[in-house]
């Protein structure tokens, strides 16, 4: 009995302490990892509350020891919510959260805010402001400096706009780059892959013209054509794969070359236009230098054809392909936030 007591002691406390983890806010600026001056602490509040009487938006800054057990990402949203940061129906709150043993860093953008300040504004913010002054110790000035920015954002409709407009092509610049490289992967692999499926299934074309010419008997003709169909195939492999990823990258949609390949019976009647084809353009050839007349063998071969056509090329070929203090309170107005922001960490 004793022990259901304690463990259901335990149960609760831990329940409560869960309850009461984030902190009740009473200033825009709460310095509990005391890695602002008092002065600092002091301006920074007193712009956020003037900040908030101009336009209605409620902007907090935190900076806690550590997160313990936390994300910054849960944790932020929690404290957020408990505070009720932002206007109620106009969830126009903005938190930035400061952990310092951890390193991390988030800025939490209410419902209301969403729209101005995205996540690709708030990482932007995050990784070019915050972070260098962090990494050199300066915690005050990048967290001053993106509050700044903002501030400005929400006060000025075109600095934002062109602030989002920069974002913008410097991921179309890097999106450009991107398909640099794509490009030249894709043109490697597919150039590779033609080059060992044109000369595998040139073989392939010279095995059937042979067995047409009963210089090449029709059960080695075969074993020949199975040999080097595989040189063929992993041709098309260098070929397919690489636009089989970029399709599925670019068009995940529209992505058939994975269905082709969830089918495999649907490869095997690739094989008839594959011997198909090279069957008619040997006999094409044969037809068009009209030296050799048609003929039959079933085993023996011609072995001075044989050695002039096959010795050098189509045996080493089939192998070779196998091998490669304030002067304002903070009093939260019901806000709320659904996680919108960002995160980073130095």
């Amino acid at each position: 009995m004793l022990k259901k007591t304690v463990f259901l002691f335990l149960l609760v406390s831990f329940y409560s302490n869960a309850q009461q983890q984030f902190y009740e806010l009473r200033d825009y600026v709460t310095d509990s990892a005391d890695v602002f001056t008092p002065d600092q602490v002091l301006d920074l509040n007193q712009r956020l509350l003037d900040f908030e009487e101009k336009t209605t938006n409620q902007f907090v800054v935190v900076t806690i020891e550590e997160l313990g057990f936390d994300t910054i990402e849960s944790y932020a949203n929690g404290l957020f919510n408990q505070n009720g940061i932002g206007q109620k129906g106009k969830d126009n709150g903005l938190l930035i959260l400061f952990s310092e043993s951890d390193r991390e860093v988030r800025i939490e953008v209410g419902y209301g805010l969403e729209p101005y300040i995205t996540d690709a504004v708030a990482s932007r913010i995050i990784r070019n402001t915050m972070i260098p002054n962090f990494k050199e110790g300066d915690y005050f000035k990048g967290v001053n400096e993106a509050s700044n920015q903002l501030m400005q954002f929400l006060n000025d409709p075109d600095a934002l706009a062109e602030f989002k407009q920069e974002i913008e092509d410097g991921e179309n610049k890097g999106q450009f780059i991107s398909n640099v490289f794509m490009g030249i992967f894709l043109l490697i692999f597919i150039s590779v892959g033609g080059f060992f499926f044109l000369k595998s299934y040139r073989n392939i074309v010279e095995v059937f013209r042979g067995i047409f010419m009963g210089k090449l008997g029709v059960v080695p003709g075969l074993f020949m054509l199975i040999s080097g169909s595989f040189s063929s195939v992993i041709g098309l492999v260098f070929v397919l794969v690489p636009l089989t990823v970029v399709s599925s990258i670019y068009e995940p949609k529209r992505f058939l070359l994975a269905k082709l390949f969830d089918e495999p019976a649907v490869l095997l009647w690739f094989l008839v236009p594959f011997f198909g084809i090279a069957a008619i353009i040997a006999f094409i050839k044969l037809k068009i230098s009209g030296k050799e007349e048609l003929g039959i063998s079933w085993l023996k071969n011609d072995k001075t054809y044989f050695r002039k056509t096959f010795s050098s090329s189509g045996t080493h070929s089939f192998s070779s392909g196998s091998s490669s203090g304030s002067s304002g309170s903070f009093s939260g107005g019901g806000g709320s936030s659904g996680g919108g922001g960002a995160s980073g960490g130095w």
